[in-house]
């Protein structure tokens, strides 16, 4: 006997998926990766080795974490046309428009697109988990009139990224604040955009449309674009100051405050915790220690209004000031975002293939019934 169909708006309440990609518990403040707190792995583990969990679902020897480096490091590069084709971007474009609308264009010049073997669907997860940042990174330089800066196969993907970005190497605390953030966004749950994304491979379509479409999902500023309003938030309130009215202003219109509060967490974000004194850390360290006094002194104040309803920073919080900090521009956080959760995404993907089904909800239809049909010269 098929059980009635229940109407779940927003599916808050629906579990559409079994993973064992990452497990959440938002009442406690939990936050794992294949049975790894979140917390652990970002003290310890570098992005590719949370990138080898995530996939293979258990920690690589130090054999095999070497191969998955060499194997990233060797598809950093693009096609000649894919490099055509940012020269080719307008300059003014938002680069979650140029980054979904590149990612989508690799598939062009993958001979495996559409080849949905376990084997192949890894070598396409490698290639766009490695091109992403190559992507970015010389589409900021492009529009910003810089000559384009190749990829360094002898340097892990978050110096690569930073080498690119900035035209030289970047130090290694710096380095290892951008690993940190990648361990921390790699996945989390059956979000908007991994659903969206298993939604498509549901379909037997390929892994560069699927992931094509994780982007387009996460662009949304209630998803990945959150962390850019936080920093839009701090740039409006200016010093440290100006802080308490400006936040016990908007509290009183009951406007929202970005970085605080999560559809999942009731308790404070356990990606946020070890990023707060990274962030801390990386702020002293590049001369932007009023920024982050000015964000500590936003969560104090939110902890005294509203942190009994719940309400605590979450991980885009603290990694808007990480971000800024470290050089990249607020409209790249997104994108930041996305070359992080590639991992998670592509982890996903092939997860779902592994016992598929077509993802197919119901609606409820609230329209009218009925209706006569009027001929076009009648209707007014």
């Amino acid at each position: 006997m098929t059980a009635a169909p229940v109407f779940d708006k927003g599916l808050a309440n629906t579990i559409a998926a079994e993973t064992q990609c990452s497990f959440i518990d938002g009442a406690k403040g939990i936050l794992e990766y294949v049975g790894y707190d979140i917390d652990a792995l970002a003290r310890n583990a570098s992005f590719e080795e949370t990138v080898f969990l995530l996939w293979e679902r258990r920690l690589p020897t130090r054999t095999e974490l070497a191969e998955l480096e060499r194997s990233i490091r060797a598809e950093y590069d693009l096609p000649p046309a894919v490099w055509q084709m940012i020269r080719e971007m307008p300059r003014t474009a938002h680069p979650m428009h140029m980054l979904r609308t590149v990612v989508s264009a690799l598939g062009v010049h993958d001979p495996e697109a559409d080849d949905n073997t376990v084997e192949a669907n890894r070598r396409k997860s490698i290639r766009m988990l490695a091109k992403a940042p190559t992507i970015v990174a010389n589409f900021d330089r492009h529009r910003k009139g810089k000559p384009f800066v190749k990829p360094d196969p002898s340097l892990g993907l978050a110096a690569n990224f930073l080498q690119m970005l900035n035209g030289g190497r970047s130090t290694d605390a710096v380095a290892r604040a951008l690993d940190v953030c990648l361990v921390l966004h790699a996945d989390h749950g059956l979000n908007a955009s991994t659903f969206a994304a298993r939604v498509t491979i549901s379909t037997l379509s390929d892994m560069y449309s699927a992931i094509t479409t994780a982007i387009g999902t996460l662009k949304g500023p209630l998803h990945g674009g959150a962390n850019e309003e936080v920093m839009h938030m701090l740039n409006e309130i200016g010093s440290i100051g100006n802080v308490e009215p400006y936040i016990m202003g908007r509290l009183s219109r009951k406007d929202r405050i970005m970085g605080f509060g999560h559809r999942v967490y009731k308790a404070y974000d356990p990606r946020a915790g070890y990023l707060k004194t990274f962030a801390q850390r990386i702020a002293a360290d590049t001369g932007n220690q009023g920024l982050y006094e000015m964000s500590t002194r936003i969560e104090e104040v939110m902890r005294r209004e509203v942190a009994a309803k719940g309400i605590y920073p979450n991980v885009d919080f603290y990694s808007a000031t990480t971000y800024h900090s470290i050089g990249i521009d607020l409209d790249l956080f997104t994108c930041m975002f996305a070359i992080s959760r590639i991992s998670g995404w592509t982890a996903h993907c092939m997860e779902q293939l592994e016992t598929n089904r077509l993802i197919r909800p119901m609606a409820e239809y609230v329209g009218p019934h009925g209706q006569e049909w009027v001929a076009i010269g009648d209707r007014r």
